[in-house]
């Protein structure tokens, strides 16, 4: 990236750490889970490109963002800016993509503690609970704390991280000490293929960098600092890219490949994977502290997406912040995924998959957008994404290529592992 201007800005206070922190605990989370999974089939190296170019381009294009966003005032939302630069009806569909997205991973987030629940009431209490229940309770303890303000989401939300962390550590660092070599690499399937399989993995990775409504947020925090924002998005993004990379050195160094069949076949949820990896090792207290991290990071996952969600409804609605006001912000936000979890209970790696398709609109193509007709309309520049028109071009053809790959998939046109 370069910065085309000596004009300068008035610096905030705002950390370098900090920035990094939002845009890193914005996009790890439970949807990492759906990584090795849907991996299964490309294994280590393809997949690992593909997360790697996705991470690329997803960082591109939240600085093509950043570059738009900085011809107007601090504050100006998203909306605001697509609004002004694009029109109406970019603005409309960019509008229901974001509702979309943050409707779907709340469902996704229902439907994966339900089953996380599920297996740990049975694994460790002998009771057996419905998956569509336990979601449901999950859906309205953690919602309750969303109604009743920002503050309680933001204190229980700290605890439930604080806790991700360290069981993050435990559990990681127990099983890197125990990957096989042979298992990573797949000495023993001598005739596999893995190309085949590249091209339905990218809206899961799309998904699992989707910082990008974070970047107002950032401009608020540090001011008009265009190279602090950015290194912000790079090393929070970057350190979103190195724990997936640990992660699937993790799940695909202690799980052979064949056996991710069954993994796939039970529907592909984080109890049958959290299950398969705890099944693998010798110490007892590593199931358990996989069970509470894979808990704690849905609970994070949901807190941080719901919020965002309750906020979107509430501006939407016009709903006050009154005791009353936020119950009817509550209901609309919660009341459909909650009935998604209930009907269809096992759907959170469909649902990451949808999340993907939707979110290649307003954090791909739109953002590549809005840096061109910035660059038309704004003559003068401060921040400037490096590539020009070429680089525009590519970010539009990445966004091609998932929206391509999520719809032969829909179709049964890809292979599947």
């Amino acid at each position: 990236m370069s910065n085309s201007s000596p004009q300068r800005y008035h610096s905030s206070k705002g950390s370098l750490f900090g920035g990094a922190m939002i845009i890193g605990a914005t996009v790890v989370g439970a949807g990492m889970f759906s990584l090795p999974i849907v991996m299964a089939g490309s294994w280590i190296f393809w997949g690992g490109l593909v997360l790697v170019l996705t991470w690329f381009c997803m960082l591109t294009s939240g600085a093509m963002l950043l570059e738009a966003n900085l011809h107007y005032p601090v504050g100006s939302s998203f909306n605001t800016v697509v609004k002004d630069l694009l029109g109406n009806k970019w603005n409309a569909l960019n509008g229901f993509t974001v509702a979309f997205v943050l409707y779907i991973l709340t469902y996704a987030y229902i439907s994966a503690s339900g089953s996380v629940l599920s297996l740990t009431a049975i694994d460790k209490f002998g009771i057996q609970i419905p998956a569509r229940i336990t979601g449901t309770l999950f859906a309205l303890v953690f919602g309750f704390f969303v109604w009743v303000s920002t503050a309680a989401v933001t204190r229980v939300a700290a605890f439930v991280l604080g806790v991700k962390i360290l069981t993050f550590f435990l559990t990681f660092g127990n099983l890197l000490g125990q990957v096989d070599p042979f298992i990573l690499l797949n000495v023993n399937e001598v005739d596999a293929s893995y190309f085949p399989y590249v091209l339905m993995i990218f809206p899961f990775c799309l998904a699992s960098f989707g910082f990008h409504g974070n970047v107002p947020s950032l401009m608020i925090y540090y001011g008009k600092e265009p190279r602090r924002i950015f290194k912000a998005l790079l090393f929070g993004s970057l350190i979103a890219l190195v724990l997936y990379v640990i992660w699937l050195i993790c799940a695909m160094g202690n799980i052979p490949r064949p056996d991710f069949k069954p993994i796939i076949a039970g529907g592909g949820n984080i109890d049958t994977l959290v299950s398969a990896l705890g099944g693998v090792s010798e110490k007892g207290w590593v199931q358990i502290v996989l069970l509470v991290f894979s808990n704690f990071a849905v609970a994070s996952s949901f807190l941080g997406v719901t919020l965002g969600l309750f906020d979107y409804m509430a501006d939407l609605f016009k709903f006050d912040n009154s005791p009353i006001g936020r119950l009817k912000t509550a209901l609309v936000t919660f009341i459909p995924p909650v009935l998604g979890g209930l009907i269809y209970p096992n759907g959170f790696l469909y649902a990451i998959g949808f999340a993907g398709l939707a979110a290649t609109i307003w954090a791909v193509i739109v953002p590549a957008l809005l840096a061109q007709e910035s660059r038309r309309r704004f003559t003068v520049s401060t921040f400037k994404v490096w590539g020009g028109k070429v680089m525009i071009y590519i970010v539009l053809l990445f966004g091609i290529i998932n929206i391509l790959a999520f719809v032969l998939s829909s179709l049964d046109l890809l292979p599947v592992y």
